[in-house]
């Protein structure tokens, strides 16, 4: 009898999750391999990351997930290193997984290019830790403001920059500044939290670049509804505990910003292991590393290694990658579990083709902006249509049941209900005099 087909899953993302679907009903061992135990619904880290949400609303246990697929495993490791000839990857622990089909799905982190020393004062968000520390920063802010007997120092307290006008830093944005004057005016007695000030700074032109310009006007518009002060053609030179450097890209003069709170949400690059198997592979890269791969998303060379999502640097028209973004790691992830049924049955099927299915991105109550290529809309109806479609993607009935919930009390409430401060937030550091959080 001979031996089922092996498939090692590095990543329990997007792609590697829909991969391991995919191949529900085949007849092939899977390993799924990641460093967490869930899943993360990452279009609502930020939600997580400003009160709206809690954490088990936006991720799910991995094994809980595929508990009824029985052909496959799952594992609590970290992958370490790979050597493609011997067809195997080291795991933390020590022991080498070996492999027929190696569907390589680890994601992105964040990039400060080259100044990882402003990781400390300018968190990103990409996990569930990141949003919860970004959000006991953010609380915590105002804690600080609430307890400064300095006008200046009060003011930098309630001052916030956020770098990366990407949907990610415009849905912060938008978020901040509603906390801010819809959420907390009532919580405090000292400061008015309506007079945060929230900036929103971008290196290219306009928020949302990778947008159609209406779609970036339609933002910025009701960004500025909100009070958001944008900074375009402007970009980050010194980040530290007290604010923001910035000069504008056409060589102005710097400017400060004196904010104790910054939030990042601006560039990408490749994780550990992505970069060990770019270099055990002599992968050709692009410019932050992620893998070139062929168009059946395989490497050059290697055509038992498929790259998916973030990872996979791949044309989809001519001069425009594949957007890492959920869509592009699904479908990918499917492409990969077809490709190597197909391969180990004979049979031939086409390059990968990657279905833009529109973007969304939400600002706000009643506003966002949505782009269908077709047709193209702003504020509610926009809104609306985010609602659903996150809704529907969301993995597990309960979990959409309880946002449903969850955003309909806030709709009517204008209110947040997880604004635990759990934890001590890195900028706490002044207040443990004074007790710290307790």
């Amino acid at each position: 009898m001979a031996e089922r087909h092996r498939i090692l899953i590095i990543g329990g993302g997007y792609g590697g999750l829909y991969a391991a679907r995919a191949l529900a009903r085949h007849d092939v061992d899977i390993t799924l391999v990641d460093r967490r135990n869930h899943h993360l619904f990452s279009p609502l880290l930020y939600q997580v990351a400003t009160g709206a949400l809690t954490p088990s609303e936006i991720a799910q246990p991995l094994r809980l997930i595929l508990r009824r697929q029985q052909n496959v495993k799952v594992l609590l490791a970290e992958a370490t290193g790979i050597d493609p000839q011997a067809r195997t990857v080291r795991i933390d622990d020590g022991a080498d997984l070996e492999y027929d089909s190696l569907i390589v799905a680890t994601g992105t982190k964040h990039s400060y290019f080259g100044n990882d020393g402003w990781a400390e004062y300018a968190p990103g968000i990409k996990t569930l830790e990141d949003a919860l520390q970004m959000r006991a920063r953010i609380l915590d802010a105002f804690e600080n403001a609430e307890l400064e007997t300095d006008t200046a120092r009060q003011h930098e307290w309630m001052t916030f920059v956020i770098v990366g006008a990407g949907p990610t830093g415009v849905e912060l944005a938008g978020s901040l500044c509603e906390i801010a004057r819809d959420t907390l005016p009532r919580d405090f007695r000292v400061i008015n939290t309506e007079e945060a000030l929230v900036y929103l700074v971008e290196g290219t032109d306009r928020v949302l670049p990778t947008y159609p310009r209406a779609s970036s006007k339609a933002a910025a518009r009701q960004l500025a509804q909100l009070g958001v002060t944008i900074r375009t053609r402007t970009m980050v030179t010194d980040i530290d505990e007290a604010g923001v450097t910035v000069r504008g890209t056409e060589g102005t003069e710097t400017t400060r910003l004196q904010a104790r709170t910054v939030l990042w949400a601006a560039g990408v690059a490749v994780g550990r292991f992505g970069r060990a198997v770019a270099e055990a592979t002599s992968a050709p890269t692009d410019r932050v590393g992620r893998i070139r791969v062929d168009d059946d998303l395989t490497i050059p060379g290697f055509p038992d290694v498929w790259v998916v999502g973030d990872l996979a640097a791949v044309e989809w028209t001519p001069g425009r990658m594949v957007p890492g973004v959920a869509q592009g790691g699904i479908q990918g992830g499917r492409y990969a579990a077809r490709a190597i049924i197909a391969r180990r049955d004979g049979v031939t099927i086409p390059g990968f083709t990657y279905k833009d299915l529109g973007e969304l991105a939400t600002i706000g109550r009643l506003r966002a902006v949505a782009d269908f290529r077709i047709v193209r809309f702003s504020g509610f109806p926009a809104w609306f249509m985010w609602l659903a479609i996150h809704i529907f993607w969301l993995i597990g009935l309960q979990n959409r049941v309880l946002v449903m919930m969850r955003w309909a009390w806030s709709f009517i409430s204008r209110g947040r209900g997880s604004r635990l401060i759990t934890g001590l937030p890195s900028h706490s550091s002044d207040r443990e005099g004074r007790g710290g959080l307790g």
